[in-house]
């Protein structure tokens, strides 16, 4: 069974923040036109696959402002999350276990929570 960690109450609440902000920039992402930029729409039966994406009017400056907010704050997280004090003290052959068992704390830790980074 893995180990249990007595993690910071900080260390904690910038995992759960970092959840939420990701959450609400993947909404947010998918509910915007597919391109910035207003593009005209295209069809390419080409490649392997056939790709088509209709004409994107773009974003509203409102909607990139809301993307590069989201995305800072992101950031801003996932720097305090991994450089936190605390990982200094775990051993280097925990602090895999550790920070996975701090993804997945409190029911988190879905696919889009897989990368190494945060």
């Amino acid at each position: 069974m893995a180990e249990t960690y007595d993690f910071p109450s900080d260390l904690l609440s910038g995992q759960e923040e970092l959840h939420q902000v990701r959450a609400e920039l993947l909404a947010l992402l998918k509910r915007l036109p597919w391109s910035v930029e207003p593009l005209d729409g295209f069809s390419d039966d080409n490649g392997w696959r056939k790709v088509e994406r209709p004409a994107s009017p773009g974003w509203t400056p409102d909607e990139q402002a809301e993307v590069e907010k989201l995305r800072r704050r992101e950031r801003e997280l996932a720097v305090f999350v991994t450089c936190h004090r605390f990982w200094s003290e775990i051993t280097a052959p925990d602090q895999v276990d550790a920070r996975m068992s701090l993804k997945h704390h409190g029911g988190h830790g879905g696919p889009e929570d897989s990368d190494s980074g945060s």
